[in-house]
């Protein structure tokens, strides 16, 4: 039968030290994410150093945001009748919402763009299609977990599942001899292959249009919710509901909504500066320190000096 096959194995030791697959493709997502702006800022005129101090904050932030979000919408793994909330804290094993991630990601960068004199809308713009890269690669973490698939299927693009134990990292008997657990909606590469295509869409729409004011941004908002939308209609894991809607669209739906309404009022208005302050052409100003070199008198007009002079010898 085709059918996708998933890995068994997703843990690997040297020595007593665990490399987790789930970890990698998050880290490989952030490196592309910020190779990518870099090129990108660098182009428009900005220096290599205002991506790596603002991405430090985002990065920081967004790890923590998007494991707040995990445990507080998912707080019956981690709390109750024989759970341990130490695995809160365990986020090596897996578990990042990727609405908390980016929202607390806005929120380091927004801290990190103030230190520097960076405009938020600016920064967010030139990191659009790297977040969006950056999400469709740590999808694969889920694929070697063998985790967050669709419902049961027979198309001939249908994924492998295993019986799988995560803490451990690897494949398990499911009591019937086989550690194949059954054929599923390959839920993680829809969405994979959607941000992906997103990634690229952003950078055509830059420059096929001029964009600025965090428009970029809100196009990576409202086409990621979008296809989200469409995908998590298709999962099969637990999931909090209201309404008879699952939480996570109903989050698709803020966000898309919101993204638009920012988009319609600022998408005639013209592109922005990089920078909130001036910046000196060799060194830039240092943190909160105004960027106004005054190392150079104003010159002195010596026609108007010698007026100066005349009108003062007649007063006089």
């Amino acid at each position: 039968m085709a059918s996708i096959p998933s890995p068994t194995q997703a843990v690997w030791h040297l020595g007593p030290l665990p490399v987790r697959a789930y970890a990698l493709c998050i880290v490989a997502g952030i490196f592309v994410c910020v190779a990518l702006t870099l090129r990108r800022w660098r182009a428009r005129g900005g220096r290599d150093e205002d991506v790596w101090d603002v991405a430090f904050w985002a990065i920081i932030f967004g790890i923590i945001g998007g494991r707040l979000y995990h445990v507080i919408t998912d707080g019956e793994k981690y709390f109750g009748s024989g759970r341990h909330p130490i695995d809160a804290l365990k986020i090596w094993d897996g578990g990042l919402g990727i609405w908390g991630a980016v929202a607390m990601g806005v929120l380091g960068a927004w801290i990190g763009c103030r230190r520097k004199g960076i405009r938020l809308t600016a920064f967010a713009d030139a990191t659009a299609p790297g977040l969006a890269f950056a999400q469709g690669i740590g999808r694969w973490g889920n694929w070697f977990n063998n985790e967050l698939f669709g419902g049961p299927t027979s198309v001939p693009w249908k994924l492998q599942i295993h019986c799988f134990d995560t803490v451990a990292g690897h494949a398990v008997d499911c009591g019937t001899g086989s550690t194949v657990q059954g054929y599923y909606q390959p839920t993680f590469l829809y969405e994979s292959v959607w941000d992906i295509a997103l990634g690229f869409a952003l950078i055509w729409a830059a420059r096929r249009w001029t964009l600025g004011r965090g428009n970029e941004f809100a196009l990576y908002a409202m086409g990621y919710a979008a296809g989200r939308a469409w995908i998590e209609a298709l999962r099969s894991d637990f999931a909090h509901e209201f309404l008879g809607v699952r939480l996570n669209d109903w989050t698709a739906i803020v966000v898309f909504l919101g993204a638009l309404v920012w988009f319609i009022r600022h998408r005639a208005e013209p592109d922005e500066s990089l920078y909130t302050r001036p910046r000196d052409s060799e060194t830039g100003p240092g943190d909160g320190e105004p960027g106004v070199d005054e190392s150079e008198p104003e010159p002195v007009d010596r026609n108007d000096a010698r007026s100066s002079a005349a009108s003062g010898e007649a007063e006089g």
